[in-house]
């Protein structure tokens, strides 16, 4: 089910619920120029957190007025598998580990 117009959800991958909730939507940054959107992931039952950041749309780069963000189950699928295969351990303790994806999540 898509969650286009949603900012939170949960979703299943290999058998594993994981929740997600955007975190920062793109933003004009003083330092590093336009940031794209960030989305906090987390294993249900779990203690690590994992950021995925996405690229900055290319509409904001050419100086378009901005969009609303479209998140959706597979984005949000990729992105999660992306993490794991880049070493997140949900299961481990410590600070929020940070994965940059491209615009499909991948």
């Amino acid at each position: 089910m898509a969650r286009s117009q949603s900012n939170s959800g949960a979703v299943e991958v290999d058998g594993v619920t994981y929740d997600w909730q955007l975190e920062r939507e793109p933003h004009l940054s003083d330092d590093e120029g336009w940031k794209g959107m960030t989305i906090a992931l987390r294993q249900r039952d779990a203690k690590r957190e994992a950021l995925i950041e996405f690229p900055a749309p290319k509409r904001l780069l050419r100086g378009l007025p901005r969009g609303r963000l479209q998140l959706d189950d597979p984005t949000i699928t990729r992105g999660i598998r992306s993490a794991l295969a880049a070493g997140w351990d949900p299961m481990s303790r410590g600070r929020p580990m940070i994965f940059m994806v491209d615009a499909d999540g991948n």
